[in-house]
């Protein structure tokens, strides 16, 4: 049989004027080019507003050819709705065509932070060659800091900050007219998502915002779209709430760690992808979390 390539960005339709592109679920490698998170774009008479510019410069090159695929029109502005590697890296290919690039101001302090300088030069050799040299990061040219409507071509979308969650500079993206929401990290669908050091009480309240936007399509930070958003929002939330519960009573009672761990009963969500890269270190974080949480 032979070996399948790695998997090509290739923009799926999700209503008149939006698309998206899906990566894998899995953690970024050279084999699958850093392409694990989603990126969409809203097509508008002036103009394309594209939704996050992926894991590498190559993937960004390779998104911009999907939009001309669908349109001539120029990519305006691009949305970033947060600053981690897989969704950023490939920003200066839209910096070059001339893009302005937007997003929340509470980025900034990462952007310009040895975390995120040093997390690059790691990737430059753990995602090589797609990560080289020559990827650099990129600054907004519009920070914000509150609800904001972006309207290019009569079209109206608006830039709804929600963090401190996933990060502390979350920010989704809702075509109101469409009624199409891209969520970011906020969402990740069927798979186990990736808490780091994320405020999980305020994710939480994050996924009941997104939740009473209403929408009937939404393109989440990674996974496949969702078209029944309430109960992919829900599987997002439960899983933060087991976890906050599970750890909130090993951090009260000062169980150890690793004998708190073997006690939960995980098997609700052992099936998703990514649980076994994923989970321990989720629930890692969280237990420290509700020690500082602690009264």
């Amino acid at each position: 049989m032979q070996a399948q390539g790695p998997r090509p960005v290739t923009a799926r339709q999700v209503s008149p004027s939006a698309w998206y592109v899906e990566g894998d679920a899995a953690l970024g490698s050279p084999a699958n080019r850093n392409f694990i998170s989603n990126a969409g774009f809203v097509v508008t008479p002036a103009g394309v507003v594209v939704v996050d510019a992926l894991g590498s410069p190559q993937l960004a090159r390779e998104l911009i050819a999907e939009v001309r695929r669908v349109t001539n029109l120029p990519v305006t502005h691009v949305i970033v709705t947060h600053y981690h590697a897989d969704h950023v890296y490939g920003l200066q290919e839209f910096q070059r065509q001339g893009a302005k690039i937007i997003a929340h101001r509470a980025g900034r302090e990462y952007l310009l932070s040895d975390t995120a300088a040093q997390r690059l030069e790691v990737s430059r050799t753990d995602l090589a060659p797609w990560i080289d040299g020559t990827t650099r990061l990129v600054e907004a040219d519009q920070w914000i800091d509150g609800r904001t409507e972006l309207v290019v071509g009569g079209r109206t979308l608006v830039l709804q900050p929600v963090g401190r969650a996933h990060t502390p500079e979350d920010v989704v993206v809702l075509l109101p007219e469409e009624r199409v929401l891209f969520a970011g990290d906020i969402v990740f669908r069927g798979r186990i998502p990736f808490v780091g050091q994320a405020d999980s009480g305020q994710w939480i309240k994050a996924l009941e915002t997104l939740l009473a936007m209403d929408a009937s399509v939404v393109v989440p930070g990674h996974g496949g779209l969702s078209t029944a958003p309430r109960q992919d929002l829900e599987l997002t939330r439960d899983y933060l709430v087991f976890l906050r519960q599970a750890m909130a009573v090993a951090a009260r009672e000062m169980e150890p760690f690793d004998e708190a761990y073997e006690r939960v009963d995980w098997s609700r969500f052992a099936h998703l992808p990514l649980f076994r890269a994923a989970n321990r270190m989720n629930a890692y974080n969280t237990y420290l979390l509700m020690e500082r949480q602690a009264p």
